[in-house]
């Protein structure tokens, strides 16, 4: 457990020290900061594996958390966030197209059944 500890602390310094580069005003821009963000995802990850450790565990949330703490939570969410609908509208808009098939191929039918041919 010791040895987690102490290469989590190595994965926490090399995310504080990419962070650096990064400024205040793009410190909310993921464009910018998912490189430095997945990496100690990454690294937290790939150890807990290498050692037989879950993932995630107690101590890689609190990496995460920090990370969110201390540099990312003045950010807010700039565009609106879509949410699914509700499922009676989810319904019809899955049932709709399903029940037009079978009215429009008996509709081709009923066209095509004229016995004149088309030009």
């Amino acid at each position: 457990e010791e040895a987690y500890t102490n290469l989590t602390q190595q994965c926490w310094e090399c995310f504080v020290d990419s962070m650096r580069n990064v400024t205040a005003s793009e410190l909310c821009e993921w464009k910018v900061i998912s490189r430095p963000y997945s990496f100690l995802q990454y690294c937290l990850e790939a150890w807990a594996d290498r050692l037989g450790y879950g993932y995630p565990n107690t101590l890689a949330e609190q990496y995460i958390f920090q990370s969110h703490h201390r540099y990312f939570h003045n950010c807010t969410l700039q565009h609106q966030v879509y949410f699914d609908p509700p499922e009676d509208v989810l319904l019809a808009m899955i049932i709709a197209p399903i029940c037009l098939i079978p009215f429009l191929v008996t509709l081709v039918i009923w066209r095509s059944k004229d016995g004149k041919a088309q030009p």
